[in-house]
């Protein structure tokens, strides 16, 4: 198993890197931090040996690449953070006015973590056992946080009236 040589890269950018972007960039809530995420992802792609994959499994490196990004990338902030900064919860994710809407606002409103699980899931698709190495979790934690994470959505929603009380 070799590096990708130039066409196959392309290929491999010019079919999953939207998707890439989507997800870093409804997690981080910022679209220079998605940009940013998905360049390191690819530059990364680049640097792995990763030839003999197939396109699923390419895909699937790509995304806990950008997890495990965003993971870093979440430690590190939480390190450099002020006491103050963590006093003022300045983590909050900004969604742009030309992708809002009542539910990318509550999407928003999110902990990292909890939007990585739902985008993960519901958006990729992906199993629990993928969504687990991806953010780097159990395996059988997945399912109890992604459950936490669809009701925290859901309140979120409901508080809005965009959906029903349960």
């Amino acid at each position: 198993m070799g590096r990708l040589d130039e066409r196959a890269f392309a290929a491999c950018y010019q079919q999953h890197s939207r998707a890439l972007w989507a997800y870093l960039f409804r997690v981080t809530g910022k679209v220079s931090d998605a940009d940013d995420l998905v360049q390191e992802a690819f530059c990364r792609l680049l640097q792995a040996e990763v030839g003999g994959l197939g396109d699923v499994e390419l895909r699937r490196y790509l995304f806990r690449i950008g997890s495990n990004l965003l993971a870093d990338r979440w430690r590190r902030a939480a390190q450099e953070a002020s006491w103050l900064d963590r006093l003022r919860g300045t983590t909050e994710a900004h969604v742009p006015p030309e992708y809002d809407d009542a539910v990318a606002r509550e999407f928003a409103a999110l902990r990292p973590r909890e939007r990585a699980l739902l985008w993960l899931a519901y958006v990729e698709g992906e199993s629990h056992e993928d969504i687990a190495k991806a953010l780097g979790l159990s395996r059988g934690s997945i399912k109890v946080l992604l459950s936490r994470a669809r009701g925290r959505l859901r309140e979120l929603l409901a508080a809005r009236g965009v959906v029903r009380r349960a």
